[in-house]
This record gives structure tokens, sequence and C-alpha cells, in this order.
């Protein structure tokens, strides 16, 4: 059974930047992703997936097993988002912009990102990409989630975050995040990680920089969910950029 760690003091806002981000940057560095402390008390975990039942909240409903996608279902949310969901988001953005500039650096690649998630997502906007990107995902017994990448158009910030709203061990078991990342001349390299209740996994959304010997090279990168055994689990994916 998962062990629930303490209630996290304060606003969002300072939970997130109480987080040992030189730490987190070197993870995501090495690895791809990295897990977060607790972000999100229990109640607020339950009072958010408490929203999947109110429809007039999300734009669309997607069923996952109609488009091939895996198993399970995920709602988008439209632009008038629930507060928490809102403050995280906004407290998320800048401590991540450094660590996505130092990618594009390494990398040798744009990086279009402004100061602001505000001035981001209207560049979003002027580009084509205007709709809400932040789901809420459902899953229950047998359900899965197909390696996929989150890319919506030619505006990408090239990390996002998914919250556990469940605990594993007590909530649902299986269901674990998986990632794949594509080796040159080599085999794939996979990794799993269990999501805790009310915690952050920060990951790449397409690729992460590698170190090579001729530099920096991109090492591409796939996300899912393996197959729940029992029970249901539910999630908050915070996407940094707008959909098309």
């Amino acid at each position: 059974m998962t062990t629930i760690t303490t209630r996290p003091p304060g606003r969002i806002t300072d939970r997130v930047a109480a987080a040992d981000w030189p730490s987190l940057s070197d993870e995501l560095a090495e690895h791809g992703s990295a897990l977060t402390h607790r972000i999100l008390t229990a109640d607020e975990c339950r009072a958010i997936a408490a929203l999947y039942d109110e429809t007039e909240r999300f734009r669309s409903t997607v069923d996952m097993a109609r488009h091939r996608f895996g198993s399970g279902q995920y709602r988008y949310f439209t632009h008038d988002l629930p507060q928490p969901v809102r403050e995280l988001r906004e407290a998320l953005y800048p401590r991540l912009l450094p660590i996505a500039r130092g990618w594009a650096d390494r990398l040798g690649g744009a990086a279009p990102w402004p100061d602001t998630l505000e001035e981001w997502v209207a560049m979003c906007h002027d580009a084509g990409q205007s709709r809400s990107a932040q789901i809420l995902l459902r899953y229950g017994p047998g359900d899965w989630n197909a390696l996929h990448r989150d890319v919506f158009g030619d505006m990408l910030f090239p990390l996002q975050v998914v919250i556990g709203l469940d605990a594993p061990g007590v909530d649902y078991s299986g269901g674990e995040f998986v990632m794949t990342e594509q080796r040159p001349r080599a085999q794939s390299r996979g990794s799993s990680t269990t999501l805790l209740q009310g915690h952050g996994l920060i990951f790449t959304t397409r690729d992460r920089p590698v170190r090579s010997g001729r530099g920096w090279s991109k090492g591409p990168m796939r996300h899912g969910v393996s197959t729940i055994r029992s029970g249901r689990r539910r999630t908050l994916g915070l996407v940094f950029h707008e959909a098309a």
C-alpha cells in the first residue's frame, strides 16, 4: 500500500516554488522525467477529479478505444479553467522555462518562449493553435494509454506535467506511467513511474537533449500508461502549448 505523504503547506504557487528545481532539472536531463514532491492535497485531488462529471467545463470528450489510442476516456477543459488548474499551470511555467531554454540551447534550436505563460498562449493563438489542451483522464480496469506524444502544432513547449489524483495501491493497481526513449543505433529504452496522489511528474513532450560524441543530439521519447489492473485511476494533464 502506498504511503500518503504529509499535507503540503501554503498556496499551490508556494508549493511549486518550494520544489528542488535544480535536482528536478538534473533528473529531467538524465531521464526525460522527474517526480515532484506533493503539490496537491488529497482533498484538492478529489475535488479536481470530481469535475469530470461537470460536462460544461469541457470542450470535448475522447473515447480512446474508438480512436485506437488505448482504452479509457479523457476530456479537454475549456479555456475557463478551474482555479487550482489555472494556478498550477501559471506556477509551473516559469519554473520549467529555464529548463526548456537550456535544452533548446544544447540542441541549437529556437527558444521562442516568452517570460510569461500569458504571452506564450497569445503566440499560440496567433499561430492558429487556439484550443485548450488541459485534460482530465479517467481509466478503469483493463484501460491503458498507447505510447504517444502530445504535439498539437508547430508551437510546442518541450515539457509537460501529469498529476495523480488517486492513490496507487489504494484506489487502483497497475497504471504505471511509461516512457520509452529511442536511442541512436540501439534498441529503445523504457522506464516506468508510479504516480503518487498529489505529486506531479514532469516529462518531455517530444525530445530530450542527449550527449553524443559530436555534442548534443535529440533523444525522441514517447509516453503512455500501463494497464490498470483494478480500481479507477484519474490524472490531470497540464500542457503548456495550445491545440490547433
